[in-house]
């Protein structure tokens, strides 16, 4: 009987019916429903890839043969999402960056500082440098400055040399660089060296800030005013003509509430705007991450908001400038 094909054997028809029909003896078990489900026509047949004698298991495609699905191709220079965005940063890739959309260019208003023209606050955020604190090497500071919706507006860079920046710290001439999106650069701002060993009534001895926008063109001066028990700068234009005075509190260096630091008109009756300095825990107290927020009003000179938001980085070196602990060696 070799042409015959032994199969199972045949039970009968009430058996094989009650082995259906049969109640399911799990106590919660669902109800049976008949299936509503037609199967449709036959699809085009696939090719068994080669090394796979009995075929690939329903619903598996080989990785070396074409599937029977088409690929999407995407648009030259778009690459696919390979992890959720905000959740899994790669690391070799930058932090994307929200601008604040350019304003159009403006008559009697230096390029740069069309921005400034449609805001009445800005934040100045410093970078936190833990290489500082670990090995107490002085580095570049580097600030953020964006506006309410947390856009960045500008970025501040500074550029001083390894010698300067760790033998003279706080007290070091400095050079900021003011870049705006496309990388160009709006305002530099300068403080030469000034001696502190003779006496603090001295001009000599008094701090001060150029701030030039754009680059190599004046706009106007910080000048520090000695004063016995509190911090007073003058804001000058390019003539070194008195223009407003900024008045810092007797204490700038109150632990657990911020420093404001008033813009008051040369009589001081009128208040212009503020400098305040942020207080941000224990962040503030042993890093070097200053958070500063700039008021001024709207409608404001635009040349005179930059010299407001020049006097912030002059206030922050002279008061709120931590140079990292010197490690000696015995």
């Amino acid at each position: 009987m070799s042409g015959v094909v032994p199969t199972a054997p045949e039970q009968p028809t009430d058996e094989t019916e009650n082995q259906i029909k049969s109640p399911d003896p799990r106590p919660d078990a669902p109800p049976d429903y008949n299936s509503h489900f037609i199967l449709g026509p036959p699809g085009p047949a696939i090719p068994v890839p080669a090394g796979y004698p009995g075929g690939l298991p329903v619903g598996y495609y080989s990785p070396q043969q074409p599937c029977a699905f088409p690929s999407y191709q995407l648009p030259a220079g778009i690459h696919p999402i390979q992890y959720q965005p905000g959740k899994y940063h790669m690391p070799n890739q930058p932090v994307p960056i929200t601008w604040m959309p350019g304003p159009a260019l403006m008559p009697n208003c230096p390029p740069g500082l069309e921005y400034l023209t449609q805001l009445d606050n800005i934040h100045v955020l410093q970078h936190f440098e833990p290489l500082e604190m670990m090995t107490s090497f002085e580095t570049n500071n580097r600030y953020d400055i964006k506006n309410n919706l947390d856009q960045m507006v500008y970025i501040v860079t500074e550029d001083t040399d390894d010698f300067t920046r760790n033998a003279y710290r706080t007290l070091r001439p400095f050079v900021l660089r003011v870049t705006d999106c496309m990388g160009r650069e709006i305002m530099t701002m300068q403080r030469p060296f000034r001696c502190t060993c003779c006496c603090l009534c001295c001009p000599s001895a008094r701090q001060e800030l150029e701030v030039q926008c754009p680059p190599g063109v004046t706009i106007g001066f910080v000048a520090e005013h000695w004063n016995l028990c509190r911090a007073v700068y003058s804001i000058q234009n390019e003539k070194k003509d008195n223009v407003m005075r900024v008045r810092g509190p007797c204490s700038t260096y109150g632990c657990g509430s911020d420093s404001v630091f008033e813009v008051k008109s040369l009589d001081g009756m009128s208040s212009i705007g503020s400098i305040i300095r942020k207080w941000n825990g224990l962040l503030s107290a042993m890093g070097d991450a200053d958070h500063f927020e700039i008021h001024f009003p709207l409608d404001l000179d635009v040349k005179m908001k930059a010299m407001i938001f020049g006097a912030c980085f002059l206030i922050d070196f002279m008061y709120f400038e931590r140079s990292p602990p010197q490690h000696s060696s015995r």
